[in-house]
């Protein structure tokens, strides 16, 4: 991770906080304002009441993400894709580190301990992706769940309902047994990756992740449980989940923009942290783009790998501007062919797809403005909105605020395309303004 901020420093993408700053509410405040004025990661040197510095948003733009893949930011569906289907060949596993950097002990009352929400229940470790192993298998699962600080012995942690580790812990509880598992903050950058992404139950994330980077993951051992962790992690905090234990979390402002109430949640026993001695600490403000846009990425990335198998034509998908949105671009082979994409993301994610927009591939689906283009001037609310009523869409929805659906066909009808053909000026894309106008830079 470090290796990537010190390149995004290279090349002016670092912004460098130099002031203290108080981790109740101040550094929130500060990350939320930058990240909508210049969106470039930012690294805070002093946090009050920690000696470490706080880097975010280092993972906050498509771009970004896509270039740790090494492809470009609008080919994220397709080679990811890729990727993952040839991670198999390639020769990338994880091995024993030769050196390791130095490393502490410390308390988890040490680390930048950050409230972000005005009614937050406590500071909460946002960043952490959890390494743990299946019970049975023994395959590795990174994933990422919000954990809320309550001593330096106890966190509590949100584990949603079907996540991998979710089903390893209650796994665990009927075999009689705490789960062990490793807190990864800062680790190497496409862990960060294959911790947000749709992979198979029986995939260990942590070799795709050595995969997907084209080289070998050095790892070290822990000091209190048996497990392996990146040698380069900054901060390692180890523990364990209780065995049918649950106590009051939240409440937490997540990334719906909404509070999540208290609840009864899981309990992660402290049983060591180890850091870097220059260690650097990972903090994501939720709702933000280093937490939503990855979430988009790997929902997206989901829905592209299943639909792509069933359907001809699917050119691209993304989620926009937010992940209960899925917009699908195709190439139309026949009549009808948006409405059949639209009931397939319905099927194929039965979670995040509230309101799915299925557009021709003329349309920039990067560009809400140019979707909602499509929608007005191609489609009719009578004809090609499509409803369906009292079903499910978001998989924490007691009230059922959630249960509806809508699907948007907004591409040209198939028998009359050349109608639709837009309109274009030769050279616009291209020209040089400042050969025309003085103030132009």
């Amino acid at each position: 991770m470090r290796k990537y901020m010190e390149a995004l420093r290279a090349r002016g993408e670092l912004l460098e906080v130099t002031r203290e700053v108080d981790p109740k509410h101040e550094l929130a405040a500060v990350t939320s304002a930058a990240q909508r004025r210049f969106g470039k990661a930012i690294l805070f040197h002093h946090v009050k009441g920690t000696g470490l510095p706080v880097l975010t948003n280092i993972y906050g733009s498509r771009a970004r993400l896509a270039e740790i893949l090494g492809i470009g930011p609008d080919d994220f569906c397709r080679k990811w894709n890729e990727l993952n289907t040839v991670a198999e060949s390639r020769d990338a596993p994880l091995r024993p580190a030769a050196t390791t950097p130095e490393l502490v002990d410390c308390k988890v009352s040490d680390l930048p301990l950050i409230t972000y929400s005005e009614r937050d229940a406590a500071p909460y470790f946002t960043s952490a992706m959890f390494l743990a192993h299946e019970p049975e298998t023994g395959v590795r699962n990174l994933s990422f769940h919000r954990s809320m600080y309550v001593s330096d012995r106890e966190l509590r942690c949100r584990l949603a309902p079907r996540h991998h580790l979710t089903l390893y812990h209650e796994k665990a509880e009927r075999m009689g047994r705490p789960l062990d598992a490793a807190m990864l903050i800062g680790p190497p950058p496409t862990a960060f990756l294959t911790a947000a992404s749709p992979l198979p139950y029986e995939a260990d994330e942590l070799e795709v992740a050595a995969k997907l980077a084209g080289e070998a993951i050095e790892m070290r051992p822990c000091k209190h449980i048996d497990m392996m962790v990146p040698a380069t992690t900054e901060i390692v905090i180890e523990g364990r989940f209780l065995p049918n234990v649950r106590r009051d979390e939240g409440p937490f402002g997540e990334f719906m923009g909404y509070y999540t109430p208290v609840g009864q949640n899981a309990v992660f026993e402290v049983l060591g942290v180890t850091r870097r001695t220059d260690a650097i600490f990972h903090s994501i403000l939720c709702g933000g783009p280093e937490e939503v846009l990855t979430l988009e990425l790997s929902v997206a990335a989901n829905i592209f790998q299943r639909i792509n198998a069933v359907l001809p034509g699917i050119v691209d998908v993304t989620c926009h501007p937010f992940v209960l949105h899925p917009v699908v671009k195709i190439r139309q082979q026949y009549e009808g062919h948006a409405r059949q994409v639209l009931l397939a993301v319905f099927g194929a994610e039965p979670t995040w797809a509230k309101v799915c927009t299925v557009v021709d591939e003329d349309v920039d689906i990067y560009d809400m403005d140019d979707v909602m283009w499509a929608v007005l001037t191609r489609s009719r609310p009578d004809k090609d909105v499509l409803i369906i009523p009292d079903t499910p869409s978001f998989y924490r929805d007691p009230h059922k605020d959630h249960w509806s659906r809508m699907g948007i066909d907004a591409t040209v009808p198939f028998d009359r395309r050349t109608e639709f053909e837009r309109k274009r000026v030769p050279g616009a894309d291209s020209v040089d303004l400042s050969r025309y106008l003085s103030d132009v830079r």
